[in-house]
């Protein structure tokens, strides 16, 4: 399976010590060099930098499709519209993105998507953690994730945690 990733679902599970569970869910995961810009030179001094830098199954690829790029930053910033160009250029099975307009443009475009929540169930699901209502309160506590009650509620039922 190859799977495309965006910086905001790295920088999330990184804040709450769980990016591990990308490579334990999807293996080798693919990021694009606007990404890794983003979170090893901007984010530098935050724990993600030094991660990214240091994780063996994080491969950043070079987008070849620059017009695709030039095209979706018209409604993206450059990550997500690297992160969607590449997933076009491998072609990914899955992009990992958090932003709601870039999840919409990749489903148009044929991509499945998930987000940072997504990846918490599945690692529930699959036996990579116990309990998600733990992980979503760090997430909520220590990277600032917004979730809505409803969507808390929501998640946490499906997961049987209610």
């Amino acid at each position: 399976m190859k799977v495309v990733c965006n910086s905001s679902p790295i920088i999330n599970l990184s804040a709450i010590q769980r990016v591990d569970l990308l490579n334990k869910l999807y293996g080798d995961i693919f990021i694009p060099q606007a990404v890794y810009d983003e979170i090893t030179i901007a984010g530098a001094g935050e724990p993600w930098s030094s991660e990214v830098r240091d994780l063996n199954w994080i491969k950043v690829k070079t987008i070849n499709n620059k017009s695709l790029v030039k095209a979706l930053t018209l409604d993206l910033d450059n990550g997500e519209a690297e992160s969607i160009a590449l997933a076009e250029e491998l072609p990914a099975d899955l992009i990992l993105i958090d932003e709601r307009k870039g999840r919409i443009i990749a489903q148009r475009l044929g991509k499945k998507c998930i987000g940072t929540l997504g990846i918490l169930i599945d690692a529930k699901n699959k036996g990579y953690i116990s309990n998600l209502k733990p992980e979503l309160d760090n997430l909520i506590l220590k990277s600032g994730f917004y979730i809505s009650d409803s969507l808390y509620n929501l998640v946490s039922k499906t997961s049987n945690e209610l």
